[in-house]
């Protein structure tokens, strides 16, 4: 279960000062599929930043009982001057994974080939999140955090990604950041719908997607 008790999250920046979340108050269960709907800007990124620990909300607290991935799509989470493969072995360490089966695992899902063996500051954005993708599948989390720009690559990628997450991984937690109501409804059992700083859960997905195009 993850809980969110009465988050706020704001920015400052030259004297300018914007409330980006208020007043969120959410709980996530086990086996819970939850679509994040809202408009650019709305706060999507920030909520599961928030939820992942990449950022510190500015008030309230958020309590995790379950294990949560990094946020797939996140550039700040590789070392650049590291290989992606230097970068594998020290996720390997940090969460006491054997290296050589993440290694297999990794090598095999990217289809990155040498390019693992170059640093990640020479990746393309979408070689990052291949490797991203990867590395959170080779650790198998009780609860994904997930953004659309994980589905790169050509379609045949794009389907070994869904294949992956959703569907071998039906029994996970997942909480996943959209534009599209038609990924949201084919994948998501609730939604949130993210509108003027404050988070609302739906627990019928149709309900919010007719909120999130009435926005």
């Amino acid at each position: 279960m993850i809980i969110c008790s009465d988050i706020a999250k704001s920015y400052s920046h030259n004297g300018r000062h914007k409330r980006v979340l208020s007043g969120v108050n959410l709980v996530i269960d086990r086996g819970d599929r939850v679509g994040l709907l809202g408009r650019n800007g709305a706060g999507k990124s920030t909520l599961i930043k928030l939820i992942g620990g990449v950022e510190m909300p500015t008030s309230g607290k958020i309590i995790r009982n379950m294990s949560i991935s990094w946020p797939l799509g996140f550039a700040g989470g590789f070392q650049g001057s590291l290989t992606g493969l230097d970068n594998a072995r020290f996720i390997a360490r940090i969460y006491q994974r054997e290296y050589a089966n993440i290694r297999r695992f990794v090598e095999d899902f990217t289809e990155l080939g040498k390019q693992l063996r170059m640093p990640v500051k020479t990746y393309s954005s979408g070689m990052r999140a291949r490797l991203a993708f990867a590395l959170s599948l080779a650790i198998e989390f009780e609860c994904y955090l997930i953004d659309e720009i994980i589905l790169v690559g050509d379609q045949n990628f794009q389907r070994k990604c869904q294949t992956e997450m959703f569907e071998k991984r039906q029994d996970r937690s997942m909480i996943v950041a959209s534009h599209s109501p038609e990924f949201i409804k084919s994948f998501c059992n609730k939604a949130i719908v993210i509108h003027h700083a404050n988070a609302t859960m739906y627990d019928d997905v149709n309900e919010a997607i007719e909120r999130y195009d009435a926005l």
